[in-house]
Protein backbone atom coordinates (compact mmCIF):
# COMPACT_ATOMS: atom_id res chain seq x y z
CA UNK A 1 0.00 0.00 0.00
CA UNK A 2 1.36 3.31 -1.12
CA UNK A 3 1.34 6.27 2.31
CA UNK A 4 -0.78 8.99 1.24
CA UNK A 5 0.33 12.67 2.85
CA UNK A 6 -3.72 13.50 4.17
CA UNK A 7 -2.21 17.17 3.53
CA UNK A 8 -2.00 16.70 -0.36
CA UNK A 9 -5.47 15.14 -0.36
CA UNK A 10 -8.02 17.78 -1.34
CA UNK A 11 -10.78 18.34 1.39
CA UNK A 12 -13.80 17.15 -0.54
CA UNK A 13 -16.33 18.35 2.07
CA UNK A 14 -15.75 21.88 1.51
CA UNK A 15 -15.69 23.67 -2.05
CA UNK A 16 -12.51 25.53 -2.86
CA UNK A 17 -12.59 28.79 -3.71
CA UNK A 18 -11.53 28.13 -7.31
CA UNK A 19 -14.92 26.03 -7.37
CA UNK A 20 -17.36 28.70 -6.51
CA UNK A 21 -17.83 31.51 -9.65
CA UNK A 22 -17.70 35.23 -8.81
CA UNK A 23 -20.91 35.24 -8.71
CA UNK A 24 -21.94 32.40 -5.64
CA UNK A 25 -21.88 33.84 -2.57
CA UNK A 26 -20.09 31.50 -0.04
CA UNK A 27 -22.14 28.15 0.86
CA UNK A 28 -22.06 29.36 5.06
CA UNK A 29 -23.18 32.51 4.43
CA UNK A 30 -27.26 32.85 5.07
CA UNK A 31 -29.81 33.47 2.77
CA UNK A 32 -28.07 31.98 -0.05
CA UNK A 33 -29.17 28.46 -0.05
CA UNK A 34 -29.17 26.42 -3.23
CA UNK A 35 -32.25 27.05 -5.63
CA UNK A 36 -32.61 23.00 -5.39
CA UNK A 37 -33.97 23.69 -2.00
CA UNK A 38 -36.98 25.27 -2.74
CA UNK A 39 -38.03 22.66 -5.14
CA UNK A 40 -41.90 20.92 -3.84
CA UNK A 41 -41.94 17.31 -3.79
CA UNK A 42 -44.76 16.96 -4.73
CA UNK A 43 -44.96 18.86 -7.62
CA UNK A 44 -41.41 18.33 -9.10
CA UNK A 45 -42.27 14.63 -9.38
CA UNK A 46 -42.00 14.74 -13.32
CA UNK A 47 -45.63 13.04 -13.75
CA UNK A 48 -47.24 15.26 -11.25
CA UNK A 49 -45.87 18.00 -12.62
CA UNK A 50 -47.26 16.75 -15.94
CA UNK A 51 -50.29 16.70 -14.77
CA UNK A 52 -50.19 20.47 -13.27
CA UNK A 53 -49.13 21.84 -16.08
CA UNK A 54 -51.76 20.19 -18.27
CA UNK A 55 -54.53 21.12 -16.06
CA UNK A 56 -53.43 24.22 -15.69
CA UNK A 57 -53.74 24.75 -19.44
CA UNK A 58 -57.31 23.92 -20.12
CA UNK A 59 -60.50 24.32 -17.97
CA UNK A 60 -59.82 20.35 -16.70
CA UNK A 61 -58.15 17.59 -18.48
CA UNK A 62 -60.41 14.11 -18.68
CA UNK A 63 -58.41 11.17 -17.12
CA UNK A 64 -57.71 8.99 -20.18
CA UNK A 65 -56.34 12.14 -22.00
CA UNK A 66 -54.29 12.73 -19.03
CA UNK A 67 -53.18 8.76 -19.04
CA UNK A 68 -52.27 8.81 -22.73
CA UNK A 69 -50.59 12.02 -22.69
CA UNK A 70 -47.85 11.01 -19.63
CA UNK A 71 -47.80 7.58 -20.38
CA UNK A 72 -49.46 5.81 -17.48
CA UNK A 73 -51.22 3.16 -16.59
CA UNK A 74 -54.48 3.95 -14.85
CA UNK A 75 -53.40 2.83 -11.18
CA UNK A 76 -49.75 4.49 -11.45
CA UNK A 77 -52.15 8.04 -12.51
CA UNK A 78 -55.14 7.22 -9.76
CA UNK A 79 -51.84 6.66 -7.45
CA UNK A 80 -50.64 10.34 -8.57
CA UNK A 81 -53.83 12.43 -8.57
CA UNK A 82 -54.45 11.12 -4.85
CA UNK A 83 -50.90 12.32 -3.71
CA UNK A 84 -52.08 16.26 -5.66
CA UNK A 85 -56.10 16.00 -4.56
CA UNK A 86 -54.76 15.19 -0.95
CA UNK A 87 -52.46 18.18 -1.18
CA UNK A 88 -55.03 20.12 -2.49
CA UNK A 89 -53.62 21.05 -5.71
CA UNK A 90 -56.50 19.31 -7.94
CA UNK A 91 -60.06 18.46 -7.66
CA UNK A 92 -61.73 15.70 -9.10
CA UNK A 93 -64.69 15.67 -10.68
CA UNK A 94 -66.80 12.33 -11.85
CA UNK A 95 -69.64 12.21 -13.92
CA UNK A 96 -70.49 10.73 -17.69
CA UNK A 97 -70.08 11.92 -21.15
CA UNK A 98 -73.38 10.06 -22.70
CA UNK A 99 -73.46 6.59 -21.02
CA UNK A 100 -69.54 6.34 -19.94
CA UNK A 101 -68.19 7.21 -16.54
CA UNK A 102 -65.84 9.63 -16.71
CA UNK A 103 -63.13 11.60 -14.57
CA UNK A 104 -62.08 15.55 -14.91
CA UNK A 105 -59.35 16.86 -13.32
CA UNK A 106 -59.18 20.65 -12.36
CA UNK A 107 -56.05 22.80 -10.70
CA UNK A 108 -57.19 24.46 -8.06
CA UNK A 109 -55.80 28.45 -6.91
CA UNK A 110 -53.01 26.24 -4.55
CA UNK A 111 -52.18 24.03 -7.42
CA UNK A 112 -51.78 27.14 -9.63
CA UNK A 113 -49.76 28.65 -6.77
CA UNK A 114 -47.47 25.70 -6.38
CA UNK A 115 -46.91 25.18 -9.86
CA UNK A 116 -45.68 28.77 -10.69
CA UNK A 117 -43.30 28.69 -7.51
CA UNK A 118 -41.70 25.50 -8.86
CA UNK A 119 -41.22 26.90 -12.53
CA UNK A 120 -39.69 29.94 -10.70
CA UNK A 121 -37.08 27.68 -8.74
CA UNK A 122 -36.20 25.60 -12.14
CA UNK A 123 -36.12 29.26 -13.98
CA UNK A 124 -33.71 30.09 -11.06
CA UNK A 125 -31.64 27.05 -11.30
CA UNK A 126 -31.07 27.43 -15.22
CA UNK A 127 -30.36 30.95 -14.60
CA UNK A 128 -27.02 29.77 -12.66
CA UNK A 129 -26.31 26.90 -14.84
CA UNK A 130 -26.90 29.45 -18.58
Amino acid sequence: MIPVDDDTQPDLDQPSPEDLGPEDPSPGDPGTEHPTNGLDETVHQRHRLGILTITAEAQRAEFGYLREALGLTPGNLSKHLTVLERAGMVELEKGYSGRRPRTWVRITPEGRTALSAELATLTRLLKRHA
